[in-house]
């Protein structure tokens, strides 16, 4: 049957309004029925890599709001734990690895990705039967990884965080190694993209969240050259794939740069990025960019900002969101209240 999705129209260029909107972490801390079911997972991974679990804190959201799109519940590390690197998640300190120097002891076997991965695949297709049965069927469900630069970062230091300093040290002093992670980062990510899409994602979103800070040709190296080496990947598998890119934090030039060089059909923006620019400067839809902090203030600091937002983006195909991901702390009530102004 087919399904009439706002989010789907907007990523195939088609101006909405009121624009759809989600949120990035919208299934997280803030809200107690996911606190009520992290605690009986156990675990963060406990929960991430159960099916039943990651598929029901995916629509938790939905039911309570009634957002335009349910991203699946899993993380981004997930690629550096199918290749073999171990991660560790500590309450109160984020996620750990061992740092790694080399590509020694990076497992390259595609069928086992697979097995590591098959859980996730099974939760997006738990997520799809969810939404359907719960009459969310014009509900856009999103899949995502994150960008080989950014997994990059995390492998280089061991944790996130760190200004990128290991990354970059690397990245200088050995390009040619540091680009054979890369790549091998890209094929990873695509593999794991590509199946997401057909395990019945409408959307992925790469999220490259530690873009900000690099000089230009850096960032034309680790940013954008893996970014086309995984977006052509997925497209010559799925020629119709809808993606979103996330370059968080990146400068003006580097979101220009970003989108001439990647056929994304959005880019998301961080907070500090111009939306009115971004509008009229950027060929593609565009998504973002409400601080996180405006929306724990609440009252009239959040309408103004949504107001602000909504007339930067007015006649442009755009996808309401955050400039990052909503913090814990966030009221419900400030979540209802966006919605409200959003949908007037």
């Amino acid at each position: 049957m087919k399904t009439d999705r706002k989010l789907v129209r907007v990523l195939e260029g088609s101006a909405q309004t009121p624009p759809p909107v989600w949120l990035m972490r919208q299934a997280g801390r803030y809200l107690p029925e996911y606190r009520a079911l992290r605690e009986k997972a156990g675990s963060f991974w406990g929960m991430a890599l159960n099916p039943e679990f990651a598929a029901e804190v995916t629509i938790q959201p939905i039911r309570r709001f009634g957002f335009d799109a349910a991203i699946l519940f899993s993380d981004i590390l997930t690629v550096p734990e199918a290749l073999g690197q171990k991660v560790t998640f500590t309450a109160g300190e984020g996620p750990s690895m061992t740092p790694v120097t080399g590509l020694e002891g990076f497992d390259r076997d595609q069928d086992r990705w697979a097995a590591y991965f098959a859980p996730v695949y099974e939760a997006l297709r738990l997520t799809r039967a969810g939404l359907d049965l719960e009459g969310f069927n014009e509900t856009t469900l999103l899949g995502f990884a994150g960008a080989p630069w950014t997994l990059a970062t995390y492998l280089a230091a061991g944790a996130g965080g760190d200004e990128q300093k290991a990354a970059k040290l690397w990245a200088y002093a050995d390009p040619k190694g540091f680009g054979e992670l890369l790549d091998l980062l890209a094929d990873c990510v695509a593999f794991h993209l590509i199946r997401q899409l057909r395990a019945g994602a409408d959307a992925v979103q790469i999220f490259d969240s530690w873009a900000s800070g690099l000089p230009p040709a850096l960032f034309e190296r680790v940013v954008i050259g893996p970014t086309v080496r995984v977006v052509a990947a997925v497209r010559a598998a799925v020629p119709d794939a809808r993606i979103i890119g996330f370059p968080r934090a990146a400068t003006q030039a580097g979101y220009e740069a970003y989108v001439r060089a990647i056929p994304v059909n959005a880019v998301s923006l961080d907070t500090a990025a111009p939306m009115d620019w971004a509008a009229r400067a950027l060929p593609c839809a565009v998504q973002g960019n409400l601080d996180p902090i405006a929306l724990i203030a609440g009252g009239a600091a959040l309408d103004r900002a949504v107001d602000d937002i909504l007339a930067a983006t007015a006649g442009k195909p755009f996808i309401f969101n955050l400039g990052h991901g909503i913090l814990p702390p966030t009221p419900i009530a400030h979540v209802e209240q966006l919605l409200k102004r959003l949908r007037g």
